[in-house]
């Protein structure tokens, strides 16, 4: 078997390889290192966990030991898509360049552009960075990538994922054409296989596996799952987690939790909380200072439960992870991959255990057809609702709603048809004074109070009642309704009976409705003129009331 010391690398390289413990190199790295040594451009497909990082950081560190860099123009370029890949690529090139006086900078978002801009300022050798705090320390004038001897995409695939391609071909065409390029990813989709063949020169290529294969070291396993009822789903499938958890019981030591939402993410997390679990979340919406400390905190083994959202699906190297629960089907099946290989790393046993439901069944069956195995199929360990039982407890809730449901209807109906009768029998209680009941108006029908019409209508002329035909003072008070239904049947005897129609009845009653129930004395305010408008104020022109009294009569 070979080793590192095999493998032309620096001495003070091979020294920190040494002192870190490591002695024999994992095949991609004994694969894609000595095609880096001779200036190759090399092109890695391996699985996620087989020490990706370190083929690229090594030869690195032993191609820049010679030469110094100049300010804003750094030597070798690494590009990661994520905070905490490149975080991590940064602590790998500590370890290894310990020994030399290589200088790194770590361009990340989240952190002040003054703190960087310093680094960048003095020169340094090794850039790590993601494309678009790159791209914004350029757009601003700090930095020249025309000195760029080695260029490094990792975890290509993720690139395209998030969008990047096109910020990658960018900074592709900011740096030289004689420089050495580095690609390296778990999976190779289409887009990536153009852009290798666009920007990469004869590269030697390295597969060590399959693509989109897991390793053999972790046992796999997805329990289906179907809630109760839709409105319950999310409280009995972190009710199923916990069971999951509890069933692993000593073996899981420490596990990452998968989510598809950020929002998911916060609230498995404050559930295990809840719950007594030593748990906490890390997505792309909290702060850089947050996100570090409870990686750190992972690392360390504080903090037993890390809930993360795909930003930590990728690069995260904690050797120790036991277990990998996702809890949801990942929406891209290549994410599969990528999540449950941050267990089983560096040849340890590990545990994925995935949580489906009906509606992440198509996703499902797309992660099996992607790794090419029937996936195990686990008991639930809170036991299954019988069938019978779920669909009577539907059956009596629909009838109790039924229940609940036919009096309301029926009241409502009630009311609508005990209203008229309410107020008709209300009507004969209320009684008149005395003056009133012997009045000949007295005996006109009731009728209900009227709209208001706002339309200009003409009063016919028997609606002009003289003076001497007014009531007395105490018949003045009854109600307005009473009085002015009386006018018509006071004026009827002046008509004449052969002149009388239905429109000339209608009319009545409009114009009655139209003055509101006002008294018959206060038509008399304008003068005897019977053709007047009603309703336009007291400055009717005249030819509108002319208008009006010469309309034919239908």
């Amino acid at each position: 078997m070979i080793k590192f010391s095999e493998l032309n690398l620096n001495p003070k390289v091979l020294k920190a390889i040494a002192e870190a413990g490591y002695d024999t190199p994992t095949p991609i790295q004994a694969g894609a290192i000595p095609p880096a040594l001779e200036g190759r451009d090399v092109l890695g497909i391996a699985q996620t966990g087989t020490g990706k990082t370190a083929s690229f950081t090594l030869p690195m560190i032993t191609q820049l030991a010679r030469g110094r860099a100049r300010a804003r123009m750094p030597r070798s370029l690494v590009l990661c898509p994520t905070r905490e890949l490149a975080a991590q690529v940064a602590e790998n090139f500590d370890t290894y360049a310990k020994y030399t006086k290589l200088t790194k900078a770590l361009l990340i978002g989240g952190v002040s552009f003054k703190e960087q801009d310093k680094l960048i300022d003095k020169g340094v050798d090794v850039l790590i960075a993601t494309p678009g705090r790159l791209l914004d320390h350029h757009e601003r004038g700090k930095l020249i990538l025309t000195d760029v001897k080695v260029m490094v995409v990792d975890e290509a695939d993720r690139m395209l994922d998030m969008g990047f391609i096109p910020d990658i071909e960018r900074i592709f065409g900011l740096t030289p054409f004689t420089r050495q390029t580095l690609f390296f990813s778990a999976t190779m989709a289409p887009e990536i296989e153009r852009i290798t063949n666009t920007f990469l020169s004869n590269p030697f290529r390295v597969e060590m596996a399959r693509q989109a294969t897991t390793s053999e070291t972790i046992e796999q396993g997805v329990l289906m799952f179907k809630a109760s009822r839709k409105d319950r789903e999310a409280t009995e499938k972190r009710k199923l987690l916990r069971a999951l958890i509890d069933a692993e019981g000593d073996k899981c030591t420490n596990a990452i939790i998968f989510c598809n939402r950020k929002m998911d993410v916060d609230a498995v997390a404050k559930s295990l909380k809840k719950y007594g679990y030593d748990a906490a979340p890390i997505h792309g919406d909290l702060d850089q200072s947050q996100r570090t400390k409870t990686l750190d905190g992972f690392r360390a083994g504080d903090l037993r439960f890390l809930v993360a959202s795909d930003v930590a699906a990728r690069g995260l190297d904690v050797p120790a992870v036991s277990h990998v629960f996702n809890f949801d089907v990942p929406s891209h099946a290549e994410d599969y991959v990528h999540r449950i290989g941050r267990t089983g790393r560096a040849g340890r046993d590990g545990k994925a255990i995935m949580i489906c439901t009906p509606r992440d069944e198509k996703n499902f069956e797309d992660v099996e057809r992607l790794v090419q195995k029937e996936i195990p199929r686990l008991e639930n360990p809170l036991g299954t609702t019988p069938k019978s039982e779920a669909k009577s407890g539907e059956q009596a809730k629909a009838g109790e709603e039924a229940k609940t449901d036919k009096p309301k209807r029926t009241r409502s109906r009630s009311r609508k048809s005990d209203a008229p009768k309410s107020e008709e029998a209300a009507a004969p209680q209320t009684d008149a004074p005395a003056e009133v009941a012997d009045a000949p108006q007295s005996k006109a029908p009731k009728k209900a109070p009227p709209k208001s019409n706002s339309r200009a209508m003409v009063a016919p002329a028997d609606d002009a009642t003289p003076a001497q035909d007014t009531p007395a003072p105490q018949a003045a008070k009854a109600s307005d309704t009473e009085s002015d239904d009386a006018k018509p049947e006071r004026n009827q005897p002046e008509r004449d009976s052969s002149k009388q129609t239905k429109s000339d009845s209608a009319s009545e009653r409009r114009n009655s409705r139209s003055r509101g129930g006002r008294k018959s004395g206060d038509n008399n305010d304008r003068g005897n003129n019977n053709n007047r408008v009603v309703g336009l104020g007291d400055h009717t022109p005249t030819f509108i009331e002319l208008s009006f009294a010469d309309r034919p009569k239908d």
